[in-house]
Parts: C-alpha cells; sequence; structure tokens
C-alpha cells in the first residue's frame, strides 16, 4: 500500500508538472515571436512564422541562431541585411530602407526582449534598429555577451549597463552614439572585449578602463575622442587597441608588453616615440602613421623578434638611422616615408634581397632610387615646425586674453542694456526695432557661414607649417608663356586649357585656365584657392599660385581663374598602359607602386582634411609620372572652386537621399576601379567602359580568362597571388553595390599587401635564378 501512495504521488507531481513546463515554452515562444513583429518581419525570421514546433530545435544558420538550456532561451543571434548611411545621412529618425519603420518603439522592443532573463548571449546585428538604447537592457542581468552593432542607436550609452556584471564582451560599433565614453566601464570587472569603434564618441579616453585587468581588445576608433592618452601598462592582458582616427593628441603612454596589434593612426600624437615600445616583446602590428611624432624612431622597434607591420609615416620623425640597425625576421611591411629622416638607409630597409617592403618616399635619406629632398628641405621644415608651435602658444595666450576681454565687455553691456532698459522701457523698443531692420542681407550672411567653413580649415593646415600660396598676376603669366603661345599649349579639357609656363626664377610650371561662376565673392573665392594650395601631399600635383581675373572678357557671369600647378615632366600613367609606347612599359611592380601613391593621395583628400575634397577626377589622364616614375595626382579638389559637389553625381550611385559626401567619395571609389582595370588589362578598356566590365570581369574568375585579357606584360612579371589581390579589390571598387564598395584604406591596404607579396615572389625568383 505504501508503494501504491508513492507511485499515485509522482504520478499526481508529473501531471501537475506538465502544464508548467509546456506553459513556460510556449510564453518562451511567444516572446521570439513578438520580438520578430517588433522587427518587422525580417527575411532571415520567416521560419519563425511557419514552424510549428519548437524554435530551441531549429538548425541555426548564418543570419540566425538560438540556443536553450532547460525551457529558457540562453543564446539568440540575428543578423540583418540593412545598410548603414553615412553619420550625416542620418538624424535620429527613420529612414525608408535604411532603418526600421517610424512605427518601430525601441522601449517596447528592450522591454518585450527583457522577458527572456536567461539569456547569455545577445546578437542583434544590422537590423535596422534605431533610438536610444534603453536603461531596461539591465535586466538582462545574465549577459555575458552583448553585441548590437551596426544599428541607428544613438545617444549615452546606459550607464545601467554597469549592473550587468556578468558581461565579457560589450560590442556597440557601427551605431550613431555621440556622447562620452562612459566612465563606469570599470564596474564590468570580467570585460574582455570592448569595441566601441565607428561611433561619434567624443570626449576624454576615460582613465577608468585602465582598471579592468581582464581587457583583451580595446576598439574605439573611428570616433571623436580628445585629450590625453593615459598610461596603459596596467593592462596585463591587453592584445589589441585600436584607436585609429580619433582626436587624441597628448604625448604616447607606456604600453603593456603583452600587446600584439596598436593602431593609433590619425589622432594628433606628439613627442617622441617611448623607447618602452621597443620592450613589446609581442607586438606584430605598429600603426602610428598620420600624427606629428618627433625625433629620431627607436632602433628597437625594428628589431621586435614578432613585428611584421611597421608604419610610422607621415610624422615629423627625424635623425639618422643607426649603422647596425637590425630587422626582425617576421619583418615584412615599412613605412616611414614623408617623415624628415636623413643620412644612410641600413642594410636591412634597403637590400633588395630583403623580403619586405620598404616605403620610404618623402625624406631627405641618401638613397638614389626614390623621391627624396635636400637635407636642407628636412632641416627648414624641423625649423619652421618648431617656430610654428611658438607661434601657436603666443596665438593661444592671446586668444584666451581675447576671450575673456569680450566676456567681460559682454557682461558690462549686458548691466548696461538692463539699467536702461527698465528706465527707457517704450524709447528702448523703438531704438531697437530701428536697429534690426527686416530686410537684411541674408545673402551675406550665408557667404560669412561659407567663409568660416573653409577659413578654419585654411587655419588648421597653415598651422601645420604648409607654404602660402602666391598670387600671380596676369602679366606674370603672360611672360611665363610668352603670351600663351601656341608652342606651349599643353591640351584642353573639360576644365579649361592648359599652358606649359617658365617663371622668371626658371621653375617650370603648369598653368590652367578655367572659369568659375560668379556664386562666391572674390575673397570667398581666394580662401576656397587658399586652401586649396594648402593640400600638400608627395603625392599630389600641388597648386603654387594662382591668378583670378575679373575684366577683360565676355563671360560676365564668371571670373577667369589661373591656376599655377606644379610642373610633371613625365607625362601621363595611360600612355605608360598603351601598346602605341612600347618603351615607357611597365611591369607589375611599377604599376603597384604608382597605384599605391595615388590611393594614399585620395586617402588623404578624403580623411586628412576636413571637409574632405572629393570628386576628384580619378583617372588615368590625371595621373602624372616624375622622371622617377613617382605618381602625381592632377586635378583634384576642384569641387572646393567650382561647388561640383552640388551638380555632379558618382555613376552608379546610391538614392538621392544619399548624402552627398558619401556618394562623391564612393564615386572616386569607383572610379579608381576603372583606374586599377586599365592598369590589369591595358588599352583594351579604352573607349568600352560599361560593356566591357558587364562582359569581361566575369573573365577574371578564371586563369583562361585572364590569360585572355590581362596585359601580357602583367601577367609575364606578376605573381598569381599578388594579381588576384588586385583583382578582387577592382571587383569591390566598381561593384554596383554602392554599400559595397570599400574605402580608400582598405583599398591602400590591399594594394600594399600585392606589393609585399610581389615582392616576395620577385626574390624567390631571383634566389632561384643565382642557385
Amino acid at each position: 500500500m505504501r508503494y501504491f501512495y508513492l507511485l499515485v504521488s509522482v504520478i499526481v507531481s508529473w501531471v501537475l508538472f506538465l502544464p508548467r513546463t509546456h506553459e513556460l515554452q510556449t510564453s518562451q515562444s511567444l516572446v521570439l515571436l513578438q520580438l520578430r513583429k517588433h522587427l518587422e518581419y525580417p527575411p532571415s525570421l520567416e521560419i519563425w512564422g511557419n514552424y510549428s514546433g519548437d524554435l530551441c530545435n531549429l538548425s541555426s544558420t548564418a543570419h540566425v541562431s538560438i540556443s536553450c538550456q532547460g525551457n529558457s532561451v540562453t543564446e539568440l543571434k540575428i543578423m540583418g541585411d540593412y545598410k548603414l548611411v553615412n553619420a550625416s545621412g542620418f538624424n535620429g529618425f527613420a529612414i525608408p530602407n535604411q532603418t526600421l519603420s517610424e512605427n518601430f518603439e525601441i522601449d517596447s522592443f528592450f522591454t518585450t526582449l527583457s522577458r527572456l532573463p536567461s539569456l547569455r548571449v545577445l546578437s542583434l546585428v544590422s537590423l535596422g534598429i534605431w533610438g536610444p538604447l534603453p536603461d531596461k537592457i539591465h535586466r538582462l542581468s545574465s549577459l555575458e555577451v552583448l553585441d548590437l552593432s551596426s544599428n541607428f542607436m544613438f545617444g549615452s550609452i546606459p550607464a545601467k549597463i554597469s549592473r550587468i556584471v556578468k558581461l565579457q564582451t560589450l560590442t556597440l560599433e557601427g551605431n550613431y552614439f555621440n556622447e562620452t565614453v562612459p566612465e563606469w566601464l570599470d564596474s564590468l570587472s570580467n570585460l574582455t572585449v570592448l569595441s566601441l569603434k565607428n561611433n561619434r564618441l567624443k570626449g576624454e579616453f576615460p582613465s577608468s578602463i585602465c582598471r579592468i585587468k581582464t581587457l583583451t581588445v580595446i576598439a574605439l576608433s573611428h570616433n571623436k575622442l580628445s585629450g590625453k592618452l593615459p598610461d596603459m601598462a596596467s593592462l596585463s592582458s591587453l592584445h589589441v587597441l585600436d584607436l585609429r582616427e580619433n582626436q587624441l593628441d597628448s604625448e604616447l603612454p607606456r604600453m603593456p608588453k603583452v600587446l600584439v596589434t596598436v593602431l593609433l593612426s590619425k589622432n594628433s600624437f606628439s613627442g617622441k616615440i617611448p623607447a618602452q615600445f621597443g620592450d613589446l616583446g609581442q607586438l606584430q602590428h605598429l600603426d602610428l602613421s598620420f600624427n606629428y611624432l618627433s625625433g629620431a624612431p627607436p632602433s628597437a622597434l625594428f628589431s621586435l623578434s614578432n613585428i611584421s607591420y611597421l608604419n610610422l609615416a607621415s610624422n615629423m620623425l627625424s635623425g639618422a638611422f643607426p649603422d647596425k640597425l637590425n630587422c626582425g625576421g617576421k619583418l615584412g611591411f615599412v613605412d616611414i616615408s614623408n617623415n624628415k629622416l636623413i643620412g644612410d638607409l641600413p642594410s636591412c630597409l634597403g637590400s633588395p634581397s630583403n623580403e619586405r617592403v620598404v616605403q620610404l618616399n618623402g625624406n631627405c635619406l641618401s638613397v638614389d632610387s626614390q623621391h627624396q629632398h635636400q637635407v636642407s628641405y628636412c632641416r627648414e621644415a624641423l625649423a619652421r615646425n618648431k617656430q610654428s608651435r611658438g607661434r601657436g602658444t603666443v596665438v593661444l595666450i592671446a586668444v584666451i586674453a581675447g576671450a575673456v576681454l569680450v566676456l567681460l565687455l559682454l557682461v558690462l553691456g549686458v548691466l548696461f542694456f538692463c539699467r536702461r532698459y527698465r528706465s527707457r522701457r517704450t524709447v528702448e523698443h523703438n531704438i531697437f526695432a530701428k536697429a534690426v531692420p527686416d530686410n537684411s542681407p541674408n545673402g551675406y550672411c550665408s557667404e560669412l557661414v561659407a567663409n568660416a567653413r573653409f577659413i578654419s580649415q585654411a587655419a588648421k593646415l597653415d598651422a601645420h607649417g604648409t607654404p602660402v600660396s602666391r598670387i600671380f598676376s596676369l602679366e606674370q603669366l603672360k611672360d611665363a608663356t610668352d603670351n600663351f603661345d601656341s608652342s606651349m599649349f599643353m591640351g584642353e579639357g573639360s576644365m579649361g586649357k592648359l599652358y606649359k609656363g617658365r617663371l622668371e626664377n626658371g621653375t617650370y610650371v603648369a598653368i590652367r585656365s578655367l572659369t568659375v561662376l560668379k556664386k562666391y565673392s572674390i575673397q570667398n573665392l581666394k580662401v576656397r584657392l587658399d586652401l586649396l594650395s594648402k593640400l600638400q601631399h608627395p603625392h599630389l600635383a600641388g597648386l603654387l599660385g594662382y591668378c583670378i581675373n575679373t575684366g577683360g572678357h565676355d563671360d560676365s557671369s564668371g571670373n577667369r581663374v589661373f591656376l599655377v600647378n606644379e610642373f610633371v615632366s613625365g607625362g601621363n600613367y595611360r600612355t605608360y598602359l598603351s601598346e602605341n609606347y612600347p618603351e615607357k612599359v611597365l611591369k607589375w611592380s611599377d604599376r603597384l607602386a604608382i597605384l599605391m601613391g595615388v590611393a594614399k593621395a585620395v586617402d588623404f583628400l578624403h580623411t586628412g582634411v576636413i571637409p574632405g575634397c572629393f570628386n576628384n577626377r580619378l583617372k588615368t589622364n590625371n595621373i602624372l609620372l616624375d622622371e622617377h616614375r613617382i605618381a602625381k595626382l592632377s586635378d583634384y579638389g576642384m569641387s572646393i572652386i567650382t561647388d561640383e559637389s552640388e551638380k555632379l553625381e558618382a555613376k552608379g550611385e546610391g538614392p538621392k537621399t544619399k548624402s552627398w559626401n558619401k556618394t562623391n567619395m564612393e564615386g572616386d571609389v569607383y572610379n579608381f576601379g576603372f583606374i586599377l582595370l586599365e592598369s590589369l588589362v591595358g588599352p583594351i578598356v579604352s573607349g568600352k567602359g560599361e560593356t566591357f566590365l558587364l562582359n569581361e570581369m566575369a573573365s577574371f574568375g578564371s586563369q583562361d580568362g585572364r590569360r585572355r585579357i590581362v596585359d601580357p606584360i602583367v601577367l609575364t612579371t606578376c605573381s598569381q597571388e599578388s594579381l588576384s589581390i588586385v583583382v578582387s579589390i577592382t571587383k569591390k571598387c566598381i561593384s554596383p553595390e554602392v554599400a559595397a564598395r570599400p574605402s580608400f584604406e582598405d583599398v591602400l591596404w590591399n594594394l600594399q599587401y600585392a606589393a609585399q607579396v610581389q615582392a616576395t615572389a620577385d626574390s624567390d625568383q631571383k634566389s632561384d635564378s643565382t642557385s
């Protein structure tokens, strides 16, 4: 009997428990279906609506994954296909075909999501989620991984995330968060990965982050962080530090010894590279390019046992290398270009037998095969830089004093006005009304705004020691060209006629004559021309000066402008690709060097100045080569003075609602893709354009196809791996899908990698031929 009662008790308990279990499973399933509704039924979740079984039993796909434990959902990963737009294209509201609709409510979505309290992994990527991230995210207190990347969330990062103490990975990259990086991040004592890159975060780098000993990855690149970078040495587990493209302006701090990758390019770091960097024994990738670092680079950096990528380009590094500098065995890429280095090049960087790519243009080194300045140039540039820093300090003091004086006068003015207002209210009201007439010149105000936009950038470039543009008279240009004689005529294009000239000091120049519409005042036009002249880069045919002729021609709608550019004697790149000039033929490695130079120049035009310069007329005719076959881009930045941004549209562009900066940047990428294409196939592409692209691009996928269409000179001088890398990036550049096109930084990286592969192949071939 006792066993009978025991059996009955077990059966009754099982019967009572069964409905509760079923109810719990139903509850979780309903939450998932409700989330699908919130996300407006994305195609990747269509199977949820058609499936009648337990959703936990569904097989994972590349876009959706659900894991359960017991009766609860513990992992939820959903990836959509919404494409991000340029930051200026999103203003906090829904964008058709870019975000979820205006009916989406982010607060309701996360309320529903919080009904999955057992979630340990949550990944919601590229789903078009928009709005400020709600505080109630902290209700998912079991989370260990949170990935909300590539959405449209903005505002601040909620402080209540600090309560999710089990969190190990926090990834919010590719959103529009626009407040400061939180100080409370050290509350997440288990955090290993922190990725907030590609947002609009501002303020200083929080020192509290340096107290999170478990961190292995810090990625805060492509934000607006400024100020000082604190001592990082205490982060004893940190392997990756990515702070590219911010506004950090301190000296470089100490780093943890376990670092593998350090990316600090395109900031404003100054001072010397710390000798402690030479002790980072596990370091493989170091990028300090495009900063204001000075002094001699530590020799130990080059000899680190694991270093493979070292980029110190575009700084103010100076001095000479030691005679016996050694390079690490794994060092495959070195870029020390555009510094102020002098003396001899160490054998491990200069010997052609080494299996590494070395970029060193734009220095004052004692080498014959590279484009170098005279030693006096580097010394004078360093002296100018010191003087400009001194002037900057004086200017800063003057600005502060002026601001205090203005504030004091403003306070006195307000007090004076209040006293008069109390005593003479009626009279003062009439006087004030007369002082602000209704017909104020709005055009003048808009021009002030336009001027300010370019004046501020010109002032910034001037602070960097760029040369002052020269204003020529028309008589001087007539003397230089023998009164624009036909013997000095070089050609005519959409931007006007081009003449060769010789200045009074014997310098040869290229003088372009064009008409600029009278949309801007002469003063505004001068500001724009001054800015254009300050765009200095080793791979740009620089603007030396200009002449504005306001009269003496029939076109009353525009001003005649003469641009005086650096003269580049070697001809244009297209002639070097043509069958008509076999004596100028370029092998594959030479073409890669030219393409890398142009890519560096365009990347500088896009990201090195604000506002960026787009619509840069990229074509092989506008790539000039000097006597050393160093590439110089011409006809760049014309949109600054012709305002092409308002009337030109990139080929293959996306919707008209897209911001013009993004469209034109991608238009430059698209046009550069055709330069790559011509570099691959030679003159066959000339005149065929779209037809060739549509019919022949597929041929690159097979060896037979490549043999049929690729320039024979390329085929006989390239390695297949190097060729494949360039073919791949070419296809991406000319993709019909605008969002699929890479940035110029990506294009440059691929070209550098292709050059490295080619250099290794050439070295191996030489070794085989001599053995």
